[in-house]
């Protein structure tokens, strides 16, 4: 049989791969709000003001570079009920029943126990999320991601988080705080 019919079928399958018409971006888009002058505060003074206020607010701070003007910041938070209540793998509160067969035979059991095995008890997923400040010497600049993931680890949502409302209430926040002397 000869192979001069695969030829066709390959250029068919080659035109199939083609790139993207544009990178992703991110989804909504900044607020505008995420972004302002830094007047007549220095880049040093935004960095300080912002850890004040993200560390009163709960977030753990991950990384500070104070050449590049640079803040990073996240929390974490349990989503009750968000867990999988159809988990196949799921094994009752207080135990559970089994037929399964090995090497020819049939076997039955019963499972008594508390907590369906390991893991996680509730398997309630977590909420993280993530700021990012850049204050310049003439812009202060904030994004914010949240992803929700849950008990076994895989991410089941992630989205861009830089609203208006988060970015004019911690912007409100650091003009109204001193670094030295708090509020």
């Amino acid at each position: 049989m000869r192979s001069w019919w695969w030829m066709p079928c390959l250029l068919i399958l080659a035109g199939c791969q083609t790139a993207p018409t544009a990178l992703p971006t991110a989804e909504p888009r900044p607020a505008a709000e995420c972004r302002w002058e830094a007047g007549d505060i220095d880049a040093d003074e935004w960095l300080r003001r912002s850890l004040t206020i993200l560390e009163r607010d709960g977030f753990v701070i991950r990384h500070t570079e104070t050449a590049l003007g640079l803040v990073n910041a996240e929390r974490t938070r349990t989503v009750p009920g968000y867990g999988d209540f159809y988990d196949r793998e799921r094994v009752g509160v207080f135990g559970g029943y089994g037929v399964g067969g090995g090497r020819g035979g049939l076997s039955t059991g019963v499972m008594i126990g508390f907590g369906g095995g390991g893991g996680s008890f509730t398997r309630d997923a977590t909420r993280l999320e993530r700021v990012s400040l850049v204050a310049d010497g003439d812009w202060v600049r904030v994004t914010r991601d949240i992803q929700i993931i849950d008990w076994q680890g895989e991410i089941r949502e992630s989205r861009s988080a830089s609203d208006t409302d988060f970015c004019l209430s911690l912007r409100n926040a650091m003009t109204a705080t001193d670094s030295r002397g708090g509020a």
